[in-house]
């Protein structure tokens, strides 16, 4: 982590990554809820419990949240006793419409925490955990900062392990959550005092999640320094930096196919209209899904509109709107830190609604085996081999 800044932001270069990563090709695992799947299932969750793992969190990416546009929030500014209403139709139509399909389901969640299990004293609880879904700073500022709260809330002075399963850039907010678990009271302070319009609001209820948040990173050192944390992300475009002394090296899986004319760990730019419907270079919203792509809040909504503003100062320092087509061209797909899984899952067999350019193959019931294995070997230990390793 950079000294002078702890939310600093990755590089976007095309020269070959300092960080280890793998290329592998995928091989389909058995139908889901057969006997071999549930066996294998099962064998990787003897390797998490061996470990300590005491939960696990499927934390979804943007657009599949509770509030994606912001409105939520805008009308909950005059009528705030409607917002959990509104914000619980909200997923509940969300997870209607795309099941699993670039989003984590309540199937996904209850078969994993199931099938791992030897039996109902060794379960270790699988929860959904969701966020706003929104497009900016703020948004993925908002997941990291409720992340903290629950994990404050479950497991303050314990020294158990958290499993932490992010797709897309959920897996950003967990790069946010560990900077400011990481910082110091200076850097919280200036985290804080960026979005203070936006958690603060005079002459209506603040936001008590933010605030008691606030409260707790006021002093120096890390709150939860007990508790053991392990991230896993997949699909997460590259964008703020990591603070690893919070979190176990964390664990990027992206669906790759390398191109001929270039090194493996780049994707080719600008990839053509049918190479996208096919997913054919792997996924296309992690190689597109970079800095400076961003949706703004609501000028309706100014005070969170400011505080995103503010917040991008702080979190994108140095990274210019004029470079992104450069940073695109650059097509990198390694982080700068933790490991990276370059995974080729195969040609998709659906349309591009249900793989949105290669963008949701990471949260399909049918490679959940294959995740569940590969993870529990690479963080806990030795499983079923699930995979074909390539490139190392």
């Amino acid at each position: 982590m950079a000294a002078d800044n702890p939310f600093h932001h990755q590089r976007y270069t095309s020269e070959r990554p300092s960080a280890p990563y793998e290329v592998m090709t995928a091989t389909p695992p058995p139908p889901v809820e057969s006997v071999e799947f549930t066996a294998r299932l099962r064998a990787a969750g003897q390797l998490l419990r061996a470990a300590g793992v005491k939960a696990i969190y499927l934390v979804h990416g943007t657009f599949t949240g509770n509030d994606a546009w912001g409105i939520v929030r805008q009308i909950g500014r005059f009528a705030p006793q409607s917002t959990p209403w509104l914000k619980r139709m909200a997923k509940n139509a969300v997870d209607f419409a795309t099941r699993d399909c670039g989003n984590y389901s309540q199937q996904c969640a209850e078969l994993l925490e199931q099938s791992m299990s030897e039996n109902e004293t060794s379960r270790i609880p699988v929860r959904l955990f969701t966020w706003t879904g929104e497009n900016h700073h703020l948004g993925r500022a908002d997941c990291a900062i409720r992340l903290i709260d629950e994990l404050q809330c479950r497991f303050a002075g314990s020294t158990a392990r958290v499993l932490l399963w992010g797709h897309s850039h959920a897996g950003n907010a967990f790069a946010l959550m560990t900077c400011l678990l990481g910082s110091g009271g200076a850097p919280r302070h200036e985290f804080f005092r960026a979005a203070y319009s936006h958690f603060v609001r005079r002459y209506r209820p603040r936001d008590e999640v933010w605030w008691r948040v606030h409260k707790l990173l006021r002093a120096e050192g890390n709150p939860l320094s007990q508790l053991q944390i392990d991230c896993v992300t997949f699909g997460t475009p590259i964008r703020y930096g990591w603070d690893t002394t919070i979190c176990n090296e964390p664990l990027h899986y992206v669906y790759h196919r390398p191109a001929e004319s270039l090194p493996e760990y780049r994707a080719k730019f600008p990839p053509t209209v049918d190479e996208v419907m096919r997913a054919a270079g792997g996924d296309y919203i992690h190689q597109l899904g970079i800095a400076n792509t961003n949706f703004q809040p609501s000028l309706l909504d100014w005070r969170s509109w400011f505080a995103n503003r503010r917040l991008a100062r702080l979190l994108q320092a140095g990274i210019c709107p004029r470079d992104l087509h450069e940073h695109l061209r650059a097509g990198m797909r390694v982080a700068e830190q933790g490991k990276s899984v370059l995974v080729d899952y195969g040609n998709p067999d659906k349309a591009i609604h249900r793989h949105a350019a290669g963008h949701a193959i990471y949260t399909q019931l049918e490679w959940l085996l294959f995740h569940a294995e590969d993870v529990s070997q690479r963080l806990y230990g030795s499983a079923n081999q699930g995979s074909q390793q390539i490139v190392r």
